[in-house]
């Protein structure tokens, strides 16, 4: 089977500030705070112990027992929700939206690579605790994002409207969903598995936030794992003060506005508006936009003058929700939290955030790129292997794989790159001599010189298009290979379910994740299946 391994930075499925970020260039270390590194976390924690109020460790237990009620819970994730009120107990958190059945399958990546970095740290650091977080994005609305999940290229879709805060979603309707993944699944002990969890979750749970937590509960509480609602009363009553300023001094606006600037060689991914916080109701979801010393809710009737809104603030916390610029705020002020794992456009956007922090005193935290895996299974690794293929080759755009092994496979040299030198210095004699003469000649030798080259490139065009056709069958079974582990010549883990792999793996597919993913590791993870 192929054994190369992928770097993040070769992959070609990473943003420039990415690869950036990963090679730790200077013109980017200004954007963070402290690089993922064991060592690292040491000052990380200290830092963290200093600038955290242990009143809101208080509040953060009692909400999280609060949104726990009526769900059974591990031992290990008991444990943990205890030692949260520990001063020494910190958290690495992930976060993920409501997806239908998790969506793809980098939901799995995310979670598993802030467990495994929670048991690295303490091995480190075995005086200090360190909790696995899972942030549901409970105040999220977009639901076109978030309403399907693909199961073997079908497309499983939950079709209603939704207005308000995803999170607060009835799940009315979801019999009709559970009925045609049902019959997709097929019989067997691993598919009976998965209709009992989607059925327990979506069809015994009255809303769309407490049917996700406990899929993630069922699948990683024997981790300890954590489950973070932010659409919570009393965690956003920590959040208030910060609220208050970000109506009436738009800091954040300010200073994320700054930082794009110095940002100007790479592609922003996400850009601030002058108030980035939302109006929620439970089919409300509204920005709130400052006109005319007012406070308006767009597309809504609602105006507010400062002193209404302020007050309005203080009485009904859980009415304003931060969006993207603002959230990971108020994740770091309600969390010990030490490190955020997110994908490449999540940590692209939070490399954004580094100096809004530093304006509200708040620690910037660790940031950690969440594993990524290919799984294949041993059957394609034989394919693989029979067809000459690196991983390197299937990683590369098909296009260029096409090409690549058009070259190694034919009889001829397809590369005219000697040919066209040869010409080149032929006519740099020419022009010599053009150069002496009338500049009609000149011009004329030159325009020869284009001709030239221009039909050795057709005829090395021409050669290697006949040697496609040559070893077109081959080709062929590389193109299908490919197109297997890479569904749209995207990356697996952006549009595969976890419940196709499931099927064949059981919770042998879970355990192989916990065993072979290393979070402090920038390589695609290979994972084989039987």
């Amino acid at each position: 089977m192929p054994s190369d391994c992928i770097s993040y930075q070769n992959s070609g499925y990473f943003s420039k500030l990415i690869v950036d970020y990963l090679n730790q260039e200077p013109k980017v270390q200004s954007f963070y705070h402290r690089f993922p590194t064991l060592e690292n976390f040491k000052l990380q924690m200290n830092e963290k112990a200093a600038n955290f109020r242990a009143e809101n460790r208080t509040v953060l237990v009692a909400a999280l027992k609060k949104q726990y009620k009526g769900f059974q819970i591990s031992e290990a994730t008991q444990q943990n929700l205890s030692l949260l009120e520990n001063a020494k107990t910190f958290t690495i958190t992930t976060g993920h939206q409501l997806n239908l059945f998790t969506g793809p399958l980098y939901f799995l990546y995310k979670i598993v690579s802030a467990i495994n970095l929670a048991k690295q740290l303490k091995t480190a650091y075995p005086d200090c605790n360190f909790v696995p977080i899972y942030w549901m994005a409970t105040e999220d609305h977009d639901f076109e994002e978030i309403n399907y999940f693909y199961f073997r290229n079908k497309k499983i879709h939950w079709n209603r409207e939704s207005f308000g805060p995803v999170g607060r979603l009835s799940t009315e309707g979801l019999e009709d969903v559970f009925a045609v993944f049902s019959k997709e699944l097929g019989a067997g002990t691993n598919a009976e598995t998965l209709r009992h969890l989607f059925r327990k979750a979506y069809l015994e749970h009255s809303n769309l936030a407490d049917a996700t937590r406990f899929i993630a509960n069922e699948l990683f509480q024997k981790e300890g794992l954590v489950i973070v609602d932010g659409d919570d009363s009393d965690l956003k009553q920590l959040f208030v003060p910060y609220v208050k300023e970000e109506l009436s001094q738009q800091t954040s606006y300010q200073k994320v506005s700054e930082t794009i600037k110095q940002l100007n060689d790479y592609t922003i991914q996400v850009k601030p508006r002058e108030i980035n916080l939302f109006y929620i109701e439970n089919n409300l979801r509204e920005r709130i936009i400052f006109e005319n010393n007012t406070y308006k809710i767009n597309n809504t009737a609602r105006v507010f003058s400062q002193a209404e809104i302020i007050a309005e603030v203080e009485n009904h916390p859980e009415k304003f929700s931060p969006n993207v610029i603002l959230r990971p705020l108020y994740q770091e002020i309600i969390l010990p939290n030490l490190c955020y794992i997110g994908g490449g456009g999540e940590i692209a956007y939070w490399l954004e955030l580094k100096s809004n922090f530093e304006a509200f005193n708040v620690t910037f935290p660790v940031l950690l790129v969440r594993n990524s895996v290919l799984l294949a299974y041993q059957k394609q690794a034989d394919k693989a292997d029979a067809l000459s293929l690196t991983w390197s080759d299937l990683f590369s755009k098909q296009a260029n794989l096409i090409n690549k092994k058009t070259k190694e496979l034919s009889e001829f040299n397809l590369d005219f790159s000697e040919q066209k030198q040869f010409l080149r210095e032929q006519f740099e004699k020419l022009n010599a001599i053009a150069a002496q003469t009338d500049a009609s000649f000149s011009g004329a030798v030159k325009a020869q010189e284009a001709k030239q080259l221009k039909g050795l490139e057709n005829l090395e065009k021409r050669l290697l298009k006949a040697e496609k056709k040559m070893h077109q069958e081959r080709l062929e079974r590389m193109v299908k290979l490919q197109n297997e582990l890479f569904p749209n010549q995207s990356l697996q883990e952006r549009k595969n379910n976890f419940s196709e792999f499931y099927l064949t793996e059981g919770e042998g597919l879970t355990t192989k994740l916990f065993e072979k993913l290393n979070p402090l590791s920038s390589e695609f993870s290979i994972i084989y299946l039987q």
